[in-house]
């Protein structure tokens, strides 16, 4: 079965949809892409499926509303001018939603809410519970109060963060271009369109470079970020024209649009989802090549026998990269030790550790259990 056929299976179904797709170049809001876009996912759960709606525009309604034409550089009137528009932009939703008789319902989310797992457990449930009642979820990161430490950053991330939270089995991504191209098309005229992307290589990650709009806060990058967590997480993501008419049905109908990235065979359990992408990452261990074999083919535990270096300031308990010689990224896990006391054990057998370590030992860097492979 190829990823556009496992598409057309889907049953829940989140969208995130970009400031650029719901503003016009003038930065006012394009109503009639919002009222497309209601009635794309209204005629959708009309047909059965669960849809969440993840959703930009808030600041850029909010400089509307009060005259501005870009986004303050100070973050109290950057949260200021997302307090005044996240409220008229959920008005003019609940307002479209409930001409097609669907009812909304606005969640704000931050990086705290996935950090915690108690959080993520209760962001989930309280997602799913909507889901039972028919609600279509609109999300947004509550920008209003999210500072750098708690702040998710762009709505892309936050997307692919939601569909792994509620298990999803798509999510689309409308864009104010058709898809992930060869090459900058404003720049290379001979860039081609990527109908699929099976890995996100550096390679993939180069060509994505580049910054969003001056309304936005999300580039290609980020949507090649995103597509990293969607895929591991067993959910099938695609990068589409927000412009073109009826994008949602038509690619749920299996039509070539954009770029899709197939998801890996098998959903994460929830708490290796949590693991993967609900903390925050705090920095990168490398290893050998036979330490990474042994964790790839074997499902063994990172021992610090196999570790080669590593970079971060983290605390026992964080969570982090681990990365092969060629620095590709083939795990992440919950650390037992500080960066300090790491130093101080890389490359060397448990039998060595009570010279060098005071405190509770542990035989494992990470164990297997607080481990979810990335390949």
């Amino acid at each position: 079965m190829t990823a556009r056929d496992r598409l057309r299976e889907t049953k829940r179904l989140v969208v995130k949809v970009g400031t650029s797709t719901l503003t016009y170049p003038t930065g006012r809001v394009n109503l009639e892409r919002m009222e497309h876009l209601a009635r794309e996912l209204a005629d959708l759960s009309n047909r059965g499926l669960e849809v969440v709606l993840v959703t930009s525009a808030a600041i850029a309604v909010g400089l509307e509303k009060i005259g501005l034409r870009e986004k303050p550089a100070e973050i109290p009137k950057k949260q200021a001018v997302a307090a005044i528009g996240q409220g008229m932009l959920m008005h003019l939703y609940e307002k479209i939603f409930s001409g097609y008789g669907k009812t909304i319902a606005q969640v704000l989310l931050t990086q705290e809410n996935s950090r915690r797992h108690h959080q993520y457990i209760h962001s989930r449930n309280a997602l799913l519970a909507l889901l039972d009642m028919g609600v279509i979820p609109i999300i947004n990161e509550n920008d209003a109060v999210s500072v750098d430490e708690i702040k998710i950053g762009d709505n892309d991330t936050l997307s692919a963060m939601v569909a792994t939270l509620v298990d999803a089995d798509g999510l689309i991504i409308l864009s104010d271009i058709d898809g992930l191209y060869s090459a900058n098309p404003q720049t290379a005229p001979n860039a081609e369109l990527m109908a699929e992307v099976r890995e996100i290589t550096p390679e993939i990650e180069k060509i994505a470079g580049g910054a969003g709009s001056k309304l936005g806060t999300g580039g290609m990058g980020t949507k090649i970020a995103a597509a990293k967590i969607a895929m591991n997480a067993g959910v099938t993501m695609v990068i589409a024209p927000g412009h073109r008419e009826r994008v949602l049905h038509d690619l749920l109908a299996g039509e070539n649009i954009g770029t899709i990235f197939p998801a890996k065979e098998a959903h994460l359990k929830v708490r290796k989802s949590w693991l993967a992408f609900g903390k925050g990452l705090s920095g990168d261990i490398k290893v050998d090549a036979g330490c990474a074999e042994a964790m790839l083919k074997r499902g063994a535990s990172l021992l610090a026998a196999g570790i080669t270096s590593l970079e971060g300031e983290f605390t026992a308990g964080s969570t982090v990269r681990v990365l092969d010689p060629e620095e590709r990224e083939i795990a992440r896990g919950i650390v037992h030790y500080d960066a300090d006391t790491l130093k101080r054990l890389i490359g060397k057998k448990t039998a060595e550790f009570p010279e060098l370590v005071t405190g509770n030992i542990r035989d494992e860097v990470i164990h297997r259990d607080n481990l979810v492979l990335m390949v």
